[in-house]
């Protein structure tokens, strides 16, 4: 009898945390520090338009490693847009391969086109092998 298909909504988080993307990146810093989290999600700013993601790694990358100021750079400077998303009803294992093929460690979950989490590979990968209960190594 085949497994069970695992979907990516009953692995993502549902609790988003989002920044508008004219805020100051020191402003996206210290709400990341605030809220103990890693990314945030900039919001469309209609329907037309697509979500953005801005994660430490960008803000690493695209401006503390730029000697670009925290100070007088806005999010939508260094954020990513659109942000990837996959769908909520998307089996798990065929979203562990897209993430690791595009070389991201977030994405955001979409249901109707609407947003409803954000899942990173570590959820992925950990929530799957709790569910599938994998056999320890040597077994």
């Amino acid at each position: 009898m085949p497994d069970p298909v695992i979907k990516v909504a009953a692995l993502m988080r549902t609790t988003l945390h989002k920044i508008d993307g004219l805020a100051r990146v020191q402003d996206a810093i210290a709400e990341m520090q605030n809220l103990g989290v890693s990314s945030l999600v900039i919001e469309r700013r209609n329907a037309d338009d697509e979500y953005g993601i801005v994660t430490v790694r960008d803000i690493a990358a695209k401006v503390v490693g730029a000697n670009r100021s925290v100070a007088r750079t806005s999010v939508y400077e260094v954020m990513t847009k659109p942000a990837l998303a996959v769908a909520a009803d998307m089996n798990v294992k065929y979203a562990i391969r897209l993430l690791s093929r595009l070389g991201i460690n977030r994405a955001l979950v979409t249901r109707d086109n609407e947003l409803v989490g954000l899942v990173t590979l570590r959820d992925l990968v950990v929530g799957f092998a709790e569910r599938k209960e994998l056999p320890a190594p040597g077994n």
